[in-house]
């Protein structure tokens, strides 16, 4: 009687809605039987990682204050005095490392078994910004903690951006709000990370979706058989009709079973780990704060860190894109021909090159210093002849130079950091205008000191700047007032 009134509930529902057409053209799809693998899971359960994010995202906002002066204490407020807040923060941190190491390991067993290959092309392409996305999401959820790892980490990340040209300037001024890290920084990094790149992710995850469903899960390679544009539909379609078998509910299992497990391992590891808590309120004064970013990006911390100033630039103007761009070129590069990874020995060989070297570069980044020589100058005192006959307000100056540790990034005639410029001429490249502006709104790899330095240290420090060059040299001078004057 009870499943007679269920059938005639089901029936009425189906002549109204048409739900099984819906359900026949995405969960119950056509798989071939070959392709219900434990290499198939990673897909689905970063889509399972997305819905938690999604989740644990809307709750931390209704508490989180995307403001520059009450971010931190709400941060505080979750770890320490909101029930359970810590347990919430962990659950997002440890959802976003699981989603993109899951979403790695995606990509490189699509890569691996040719998946990108005809007619797939463009689901790769729709993967492969759905990546960006996700590293995106990661790199705006590490600034909004807005602690120290936070604050240099967007100094590094506007610096990368500010050297592309032409549009460096702009994008810059764009992201930040303005030529300074200030209060409209952090709102449009939570309106980013909120809603801009969210919705762009889910756009793409429905989208990328769809190809799978139109164009069909790649089938298990198979040694010695390759792709042939001509012939691959037909074959495609043979393989369906033979073997085969819905995805729901005959090849779900995996799926679901390993989903399961990394829901538990994140539950485990929110709870035995916790958040990553903020190591401190954002200073850009305090360079011993020695900061790292999540492990998505030391690998390329670890690059900055390790490479001659002189070629971050190259690296970043050139080498980041090129990269970037032929990942996106391999379905086109490489169509059609074998899938099999022990028929492709080049692509397993460079997966094992890249992995290798973004696992050892990663590795060194959890110890490479941030910027070199970063401890090696705070006890060596300015040359004596940069101090001699210095008026008491030039004097105030260098002992500011001093007291907020500019000279862990910056040398005296070759005696400093190397991070910035060599300040001994600097007086010979500045005016006294640009000289102000520097400190107060940075530029380049420095950061802006307006917040952190007193009308009176500004002047100070500025005014024994101007006294930093060569004997014969002449001291810059704005344009408008040659004389000086």
């Amino acid at each position: 009687m009870g499943s007679s009134r269920l059938r005639a509930a089901g029936d009425w529902l189906e002549q109204r809605l048409g739900l099984r057409p819906l359900f026949e053209g995405s969960a119950g799809h056509l798989v071939p039987s070959n392709a219900s693998s434990w290499w198939y899971v990673f897909g689905s359960a970063t889509l399972v990682c997305l819905v938690m994010q999604i989740a644990t995202g809307i709750c931390l906002a209704l508490v989180y204050v995307p403001s520059a002066d009450q971010a931190w204490e709400s941060l505080q407020h979750l770890d320490f005095e909101q029930p359970f807040g810590w347990y919430l923060r962990g659950l997002h941190y440890w959802g976003s490392n699981f989603m993109v190491a899951l979403m790695t390991l995606h990509m490189i067993q699509v890569f691996l078994f040719g998946a990108y290959k005809y007619p797939r092309e463009l689901t790769w392409l729709c993967g492969c910004l759905l990546f960006l996305c996700t590293l995106g999401l990661a790199f705006t959820g590490q600034v909004l903690r807005f602690d120290q790892n936070a604050y240099w980490g967007l100094g590094i990340g506007v610096s990368i951006m500010g050297r592309i040209p032409l549009l460096g300037e702009s994008l810059t001024s764009l992201v930040l709000g303005g030529p300074i890290l200030a209060a409209e920084t952090l709102t449009r990094f939570f309106s980013l990370h909120v809603f801009v790149l969210p919705g762009l992710v889910i756009t793409l995850v429905v989208l990328h979706l769809r190809m799978v469903l139109h164009n069909g899960i790649n089938e298990f390679p198979t040694r010695g058989r390759g792709v042939d544009p001509e012939t691959y539909d037909a074959e495609y379609a043979e393989l369906i009709e033979r073997t085969g078998e819905p995805f729901f509910p005959n090849a779900i299992h995996k799926d679901l079973l390993f989903s399961a497990v990394v829901i538990g391992s994140i539950l485990a590891c929110a709870a035995i780990f916790g958040p990553k808590l903020p190591n401190g309120p954002p200073d850009p004064t305090l360079i011993d704060t020695v900061p790292r970013p999540d492990f998505y990006f030391l690998a390329l911390f670890s690059v900055f860190a390790l490479l001659p100033p002189y070629m971050e630039t190259f690296l970043i103007v050139y080498v980041m894109p090129v990269v970037v761009l032929a990942l996106f070129a391999i379905p086109f590069v490489s169509r059609s021909g074998a899938k099999h990874p022990a028929d492709r020995p080049v692509a397993v060989a460079g997966v094992v090159l890249v992995m290798t070297t973004v696992m050892t570069l990663a590795v060194l980044g959890l110890s490479s210093d941030w910027s070199p020589h970063m401890d090696a100058w705070k006890s060596v005192a300015v040359p004596v002849e940069m101090v001699e006959g210095r008026s008491p307000l030039e004097l105030r100056g260098a002992a500011v130079l001093q007291a907020k540790q500019c000279r862990n990034c910056h040398a005296l005639d070759g005696s400093g950091g190397k991070r910035g410029p060599d300040l001994g001429d600097v007086a010979t490249r500045l005016t006294e205008d640009q000289l102000i502006r520097q400190v107060l709104q940075g530029g380049g790899n420095m950061p802006a000191y307006g917040k952190n330095l007193s009308p009176p240290e500004v002047a100070a420090l500025v005014a024994f700047l101007r006294t930093l060059s060569p004997a014969d040299a002449a001291i810059a001078q704005n344009s408008a007032d040659p004389l000086g004057g």
